[in-house]
């Protein structure tokens, strides 16, 4: 799918053609549609075909006058799926004409952009408009390092009380999460940081000061993710010998019971036999029999809560 923003005084906007100044967005596109963006714009077919590829780490690539950026950013999944969020690349193609990204997956940074979140958003400043992608990106990774955390706070909480494993491997399908992060993460600040020291972003002062800040937002993030990862591996830790502790405590208390309730059965099982018995012949045995299992169960019981065994 191809979809076209054009910058305006009132934001960026979706137009319906190609025009000089603009900027292509493709999410998963055809060979068709590559084909048609490629000629184009004389863009190496590889540029379009690199941000498919799912392993692909961020770097930098240029021929022909045309710039490759490739730039790993967060996506969520959902809930349901082995790993809630994880990292997808996303092309960034300058031409002298068009910018161009190339994604597999839409993504909540593409919405950040086109929504007016970001102010003064310019399609016909590349540079500027490659910096606000790596701004955006950073703080969207922040978001979901948030989201991640608060849903450990809800986990930590269910686990106090766990005998299952179930939560604990909740908690690891975002310990993946995080995995994935950290490793974009550093991909991405390591791409940012050769950047800088080249010469593309020296012309101006307000871009120096915007890659700054992106670089400043991604090495928070990484601070983030590497604390949480840290925090999350021990709980994991702690939460196993918990939910241990707990399936204890549940197989103790069940032991417990059982012995209480087998003395009554083996007091009626000795007066049960067909032999001559203390009191058989009593017309108040019956009640002494059963006095006597109460008796002795009651005792267990305070010898059992007296240990803490019950």
């Amino acid at each position: 799918m191809i979809t076209v923003y054009r910058s305006t005084p009132q934001g960026v906007a979706q137009i319906s053609e190609p025009a000089d100044g603009s900027w292509i967005h493709m999410v998963n596109p055809d060979l068709e549609e590559l084909e048609q963006v490629q000629h184009a714009y004389n863009i190496p077919p590889d540029y379009l075909t690199y941000p498919l590829d799912q392993d692909e780490m961020a770097r930098t690539e240029k021929d022909e006058g045309v710039t490759l950026v490739i730039l790993r950013v967060p996506r969520y999944q959902g809930e349901t799926s082995d790993i809630p969020y994880t990292t997808v690349p996303l092309g960034i193609i300058q031409t002298d004409r068009v910018i161009v990204t190339v994604c597999s997956f839409e993504s909540d940074l593409i919405r950040g952009l086109t929504n007016g979140r970001v102010r003064n958003l310019s399609t016909t400043k590349r540079n500027r408009f490659l910096l606000h992608i790596f701004l955006v990106a950073a703080q969207q990774y922040l978001t979901y390092l948030r989201s991640i955390n608060k849903t450990v706070d809800v986990l930590e909480d269910k686990l106090q009380l766990s005998t299952r494993n179930r939560e604990v491997l909740e908690l690891l399908k975002y310990q993946k999460s995080l995995t994935y992060f950290t490793t974009a993460l550093k991909a991405n600040e390591l791409m940012m940081a050769r950047l800088q020291k080249s010469q593309l972003f020296r012309m101006y002062p307000d871009d120096e000061d915007l890659l700054e800040d992106a670089l400043t937002e991604i090495g928070q993030a990484i601070e983030m993710t590497n604390i949480s990862s840290g925090i999350l591996s021990a709980m994991m830790d702690a939460f196993a010998s918990i939910i241990s502790n707990n399936l204890n405590v549940v197989m103790k208390f069940l032991a417990s019971v059982t012995i209480i309730l087998a003395l009554p059965t083996l007091v009626a099982s000795i007066y049960g036999m067909n032999v001559d018995l203390p009191l058989d012949s009593h017309p108040l045995a019956f009640y002494y029999v059963l006095a006597a299992a109460l008796i002795v169960s009651i005792g267990v019981v305070v010898v059992f809560i007296r240990k803490d065994w019950l």
